[in-house]
């Protein structure tokens, strides 16, 4: 049995503050220092620009941001341009793939169908589109990847909107895609799961697939 300590975050955590846990949990990892990890937790408002971003893709400047009381960040995930914010669950997974198996595609189809089957227990026919990642309902998003690795371990990971603000996803072309729009499970369901329960589920989902046993608080 694998072992992964989930760890859940208060309140709303700043992308920088993630951003270096994360490559300090990685680093470990790598070094075999610590066991895997599983981040749970919502971010403050921010725009995330990945390695392959196009700027033209946010559509406010960084000033008319910071008004709005939202972040724009370049960070190390692959990608365009995402939006993270209250009411957003993120999970980012540090885990040393070569005790799964060191492969990106399967890694990214992975997390893709641990949210496929953390949705179909709310009752959701969520599935993928072919030439994206992601997950979707109805041809629209309702969760995001983009992940890093490093030395086969990796970090970043998920967003899952369970209830953001979704007019702040019109601050940007998410993920570079204008031709399909953005979804929430508020939008989907008639009592959408509170953000602790879309926690606990993603994490009972993540650790069933990866086999891992959890430890730590949760």
């Amino acid at each position: 049995m694998h072992e992964i300590e989930i760890i859940k975050l208060p309140g709303l955590t700043p992308y920088a503050d993630a951003l270096r846990m994360q490559d300090e949990r990685r680093a470990a990892v790598e070094k075999g220092e610590m066991v895997n990890a599983l981040f749970l937790l919502e971010h403050a408002p921010v725009i995330t620009l990945g390695r392959s971003a196009h700027t033209e893709n946010v559509l406010r400047t960084p000033e008319q941001l910071a008004e709005m009381g939202i972040d724009l960040v370049q960070t190390t995930r692959g990608g365009d341009v995402t939006y993270h914010g209250p009411g957003q669950l993120v999970a980012y997974p540090i885990l040393n793939l070569n005790e799964w198996k060191p492969d990106i595609k399967w890694y990214l189809r992975a997390l893709e169908e641990v949210l496929i089957r953390q949705l179909a227990t709310y009752g959701l026919n969520a599935g993928r589109v072919e030439g994206y990642t992601g997950v979707w309902v109805n041809n629209a998003k309702v969760a995001a990847i983009g992940i890093g690795i490093h030395n086969w371990v990796t970090f970043h990971g998920i967003a899952l909107n369970v209830n953001p603000n979704m007019s702040h996803f019109g601050l940007i072309i998410p993920c570079g895609i204008q031709q399909k729009p953005v979804t929430s499970l508020n939008a989907l369901l008639a009592e959408p799961p509170t953000m602790a329960r879309a926690m606990d589920d993603f994490e009972a989902h993540f650790t069933d697939f990866f086999g891992v046993g959890a430890t730590g608080p949760t």
